[in-house]
């Protein structure tokens, strides 16, 4: 009889501990993931345009239109 009592007190405490963790890892992980800065965030508009240059995406007509644009906002300011 005592050994049904001891696995249910067990069973309640296996099932705290993993709800603890679960709110741990669903509350607290994404607060602080969210403070890091990636790599784009690093990167000049100019760097992100020679990235997708380099990478195919955008065109050298493109790639020297936006360029040419930046480069003369840049002085503006």
């Amino acid at each position: 009889m005592y050994h049904f009592y001891w696995f249910g007190m067990h069973a309640y405490w296996w099932i705290f501990w993993v709800i603890l963790w679960m709110l741990f890892f669903s509350f607290i992980m994404p607060v602080r993931r969210s403070n890091w800065t990636s790599y784009r965030d690093l990167q000049t508009p100019l760097q992100l345009l020679q990235r997708r240059y380099a990478a195919g995406e955008i065109t050298s007509e493109e790639y020297e239109e936006r360029r040419a644009k930046l480069l003369r906002d840049a002085k503006a300011v």
